[in-house]
């Protein structure tokens, strides 16, 4: 969000944000320039990962999960999902770009022929074919997508 006028801190100043408003004020060709900052967030995934399989064991479908950064507004996307052992995502076209971080447990990725185990710290490029995904132990991943512009 960026919104123009006039005003704000003296000439050649520094930029300031705003006490209240979220506001930063930058100069910008003789007028001001106001641009709205986000937030910092901080997310414990260790915590939700734990909530998450709780979740996720109580379910038929052995697994749960929570959006933590964007949708549909923001190219990139973070999911944390948790999966019971032996919870299987069955085969699903590739969502585009996108990682797999393994936060809890052992997950196994296959692509047709080819399979990639994770485990807590490991990251998994995920392909751009079909593929599915299997939780070995009681696991937690964190799905990191970024839509095509």
């Amino acid at each position: 969000f960026v919104r123009h006028g006039k005003g704000g801190p003296p000439p050649g100043g520094p930029p300031f944000l705003h006490a209240h408003s979220g506001l930063e004020t930058r100069p910008l060709g003789g007028t001001f320039c106001h641009v709205e900052r986000v937030p910092m967030n901080k997310l414990s995934l260790d915590a939700l990962a734990r909530e998450l399989l709780k979740r996720a064991a109580s379910q038929s479908s052995g697994r749960s999960a929570e959006t933590v950064y964007g949708g549909q507004e923001h190219v990139l996307r973070q999911s944390l999902m948790a999966l019971t052992a032996g919870t299987v995502m069955a085969e699903h076209e590739s969502p585009g770009e996108a990682t797999l971080i393994i936060v809890v447990g052992r997950v196994r990725l296959v692509s047709g022929a080819v399979s990639w185990e994770g485990r807590p710290g490991d990251l998994i490029t995920i392909p751009s074919a079909r593929h599915s995904l299997e939780a070995i132990e009681d696991s937690a991943v964190l799905l990191t997508v970024a839509k095509a512009m």
